[in-house]
């Protein structure tokens, strides 16, 4: 057999792996629902085209087509035609098709959660992958949507996010910003191609603050006065309200108040206030936060594992109010979005958590001979009837194989079936007798646990 060359940026988790991997997904999935949002789950792939629209993606974008397509009832070829389909990059796209597919029968405003596996062709690195697990947050409306959406939705994502902080999750940082506070400021500088400026601003952690002021100057036109003033705004960042009078003095010096600046600036002290009364420190406003998607119409988040931040974001969202419109109705919306494999990748190659199993089996019941395996069996029906999950041995070999095969796959308790019934607590050596019908392990040992790791 040819030996299988790894394929990188495809994550698979050992056991252990998965059962972290699982125990995340059950605790967003738990705090989601507990706010009221409904499960969805949306088709795999799209329309090249609405895949497309959500700004610099085509390089990413992974396309669909049969290995022997030659273009059926009147579908034009693979790389040629307008059903020309992509692997989902993203939750958020597919979830506008979906809004505008079924909005006769969905109730606004609609609270939808969604986790699925995303596509995306970049380069692997340290928590990227070409394809990942997901877990979306979002709120739409019908022809509009009250700002304090925009204000629930990352104390919403900081709480799930906290609930893992007892199995050793890092701390997490909120990072928002507002879109019209950028877009407000520009304008009043002078600048016209904000979509631009955001896009060189939301480079700034990669590649730093003199880089990009000289793409602002080459690209975006900028003057150098102004470029400095972009990275002023850009370097404001607190958790207090004094943000905002920052951000207006700063306005002030190079008379760039606007209208649209005040009213930016009036929403994002809204999420500041608030933020400081429901999470204290865990949202910050950060006036670097550009998202550099052009969908983007109001408040905008980044999220940070404290000690951390060289993973980058892994939880990431704004506000839009376009993206789903079928040109006579417009449902605006709020979202964010956890990119579960990059948490749990550095998770797990951090030493940050561990499983304390990696397999489902609280009790593995012995076989003393071939003859007695329905005896076994019976003993396992028995426990499993109770919602114990138990496993039966592959093969009846030396009671102390047994044990060894038990401990090596961290199941804790070995069943000995007789006319007394046995059992063994493999990490202490206790054995006692116990009956099928009543016997229960300690609720620590029922199912695999995620905890710290030692150390």
């Amino acid at each position: 057999m040819a030996r299988i060359t790894p394929l990188s940026g495809f994550p698979e988790w050992l056991p252990d792996g998965r059962v972290v991997e699982q125990h995340v997904l059950d605790v967003l999935r738990r705090t989601f629902e507990l706010h009221g949002f409904a499960g969805i789950e949306t088709r795999a792939v799209e329309p090249l085209d609405q895949l497309l629209r959500k700004g610099e993606t085509s390089k990413e974008v992974y396309v669909l087509s049969r290995l022997q397509a030659e273009g059926e009832d009147g579908a034009a070829d693979p790389g040629r035609g307008e059903k020309q389909l992509g692997l989902h990059f993203d939750l958020t796209v597919p979830f506008a098709r979906y809004v505008l597919e079924n909005a006769g029968r969905l109730v606004f405003p609609f609270k939808r959660y969604q986790i699925q596996k995303v596509w995306r062709g970049e380069r692997p690195q340290d928590g990227r992958f070409r394809e990942f697990a997901q877990a979306d947050i979002d709120v739409v409306g019908a022809g509009e949507l009250p700002y304090h959406f925009e204000v629930e939705l990352p104390l919403v994502m900081a709480e799930a996010l906290g609930e893992l902080r007892d199995i050793g999750v890092p701390e997490v940082r909120v990072l928002v910003n507002n879109r019209k506070v950028a877009e407000g400021f520009y304008r009043g500088l002078g600048i016209e191609d904000v979509e631009g400026v955001l896009r060189q601003i939301d480079k700034l952690d990669k590649i730093g603050p003199e880089r990009v002021a000289e793409l602002l100057v080459a690209e975006q036109g900028a003057g150098a006065q102004q470029a400095g003033a972009c990275l002023d705004l850009a370097g404001i960042s607190g958790t207090e309200l004094d943000v905002v009078e920052r951000v207006r003095a700063l306005a002030d010096r190079h008379g760039a108040r606007t209208e649209l600046l005040e009213e930016g600036l009036r929403e994002l002290s809204t999420l500041i206030e608030a933020a400081s009364e429901r999470a204290p420190g865990v949202v910050v406003a950060d006036l670097k936060i550009a998202r550099g998607l052009d969908y983007y119409t109001g408040s905008v988040y980044e999220t940070v594992l404290v000690g951390h931040e060289e993973l980058g974001s892994i939880c990431s969202g704004g506000r839009y109010d376009t993206l789903a419109s079928d040109g006579k109705n417009t449902y605006p919306g709020v979202g964010l979005s956890v990119g579960v494999s990059r948490l749990v990748s550095r998770l797990l190659s951090a030493g940050l958590v561990t499983a304390t199993r990696g397999v489902p089996a609280a009790v593995l019941v012995a076989v003393s001979d071939e003859a007695t395996r329905a005896a076994s069996d019976e003993v396992a029906a028995a426990l499993r009837a109770r919602g114990i999950p138990t496993d039966v041995a592959p093969s009846a070999a030396k009671f102390g194989k047994q044990i060894r095969f038990a401990d090596r796959r961290g199941i804790p308790f070995v069943w000995f079936p007789g006319d007394e019934h046995q059992v063994k607590d493999i990490r202490s050596g206790e054995q006692t007798g116990a009956d099928p019908a009543t016997w229960e392990p300690p609720a620590a040992d029922l199912r695999p646990r995620v905890v710290p790791a030692a150390g």
